[in-house]
C-alpha cells in the first residue's frame, strides 16, 4: 500500500483550509436555519434565494479547501488572491441574497453581481496560479 506523501501546512495553507471550514460550517448552519426556522416565514421565491445564497456558500467553501491543500502543496506559491476573491464572492453574493430574501430589500439584489463578478474573478486567479505554478 502507498502512504501518502507528507505534507507541512504553512501558515497561508492553514488560513485558507480554516477560512473554507468556517464557510462551510456556516453554510450548514444557515442552511438548515432557512430549510427549518424560516419555513412559512419566507415566501417560495425568497425561499429559493436563501437556498440558492447557502448552496453557492458551500460550493465556494469546498473551493476555498482545494485552494489550501494546493498552497499545501506547492508552498512557495501564494495562491492568496485567488482565496481572497473567492471569500469576497462570498460575502458579497451569499450575503447580499441572504440579506435579500430576509429583508426584501430591493438594493441588496445590486449587491449581488458584485460577488459573482468576485467568485469569477477567483476562478481566473485559480487557473492562472495553476498553470504558472505547479509543475506538470
Amino acid at each position: 500500500m502507498t502512504a501518502f506523501p507528507e505534507i507541512s501546512l504553512d501558515r497561508r495553507a492553514r488560513r485558507w483550509l480554516g477560512i473554507g471550514s468556517v464557510f462551510g460550517f456556516l453554510s450548514i448552519a444557515f442552511g438548515a436555519f432557512g430549510a427549518h426556522g424560516l419555513e412559512g416565514f419566507l415566501d417560495t421565491s425568497a425561499m429559493a434565494t436563501y437556498d440558492t445564497a447557502a448552496r453557492y456558500q458551500m460550493y465556494l467553501s469546498l473551493v476555498l479547501l482545494c485552494v489550501g491543500i494546493i498552497q499545501a502543496m506547492f508552498p512557495s506559491r501564494s495562491f492568496t488572491f485567488p482565496g481572497i476573491a473567492f471569500s469576497v464572492g462570498i460575502l458579497l453574493f451569499s450575503g447580499s441574497l441572504y440579506a435579500l430574501s430576509l429583508t426584501s430589500l430591493w438594493w441588496f439584489g445590486m449587491i449581488t453581481p458584485f460577488g459573482g463578478i468576485a467568485i469569477l474573478v477567483g476562478w481566473v486567479l485559480f487557473f492562472l496560479n495553476i498553470v504558472r505554478n505547479c509543475p506538470a
